[in-house]
C-alpha cells in the first residue's frame, strides 16, 4: 500500500512540474506588464507577486482565459519577483525580473 502512495504522489508531483515548464512568462525582464502562457483556463485563479524579500506587492484573484494572464507591473519597483498562480487544476510558481 506504502509503495501505490508514493508512487501516486511521485507521478502528481512529476505532472506539476511538468505543468510549470510549459508555462512561459514574458517579457523577461518586463517593465510595464507580464503575460504568461500555457496556463489551465479557470475561474477564481488566485495570483500572488512576491518581491524578492518575500513580500506579497500583488494578490488578485483573475479568471484565466485563453490559457494566458496579463499581469500588470507597471507600479512595481525594480528587482527580482516570484509568480504564484494558483486555482483548482494547477500550482505555478516562476520568477520574472522587473526593469
Amino acid at each position: 500500500m506504502k509503495r501505490i502512495l508514493i508512487i501516486l504522489a511521485f507521478i502528481i508531483f512529476s505532472a506539476t512540474q511538468l505543468a510549470a515548464q510549459d508555462v512561459k512568462v514574458f517579457p523577461n525582464p518586463a517593465t510595464n506588464v507580464i503575460n504568461v502562457l500555457g496556463l489551465k483556463n479557470d475561474k477564481n485563479a488566485v495570483i500572488t507577486v512576491r518581491d524578492s524579500y518575500g513580500n506579497q506587492v500583488i494578490f488578485h484573484q483573475w479568471d484565466i482565459k485563453r490559457n494566458s494572464l496579463n499581469i500588470p507591473v507597471f507600479n512595481l519597483e525594480k528587482g527580482l519577483y516570484m509568480i504564484t498562480i494558483q486555482s483548482e487544476h494547477q500550482n505555478i510558481k516562476t520568477k520574472f525580473y522587473k526593469q
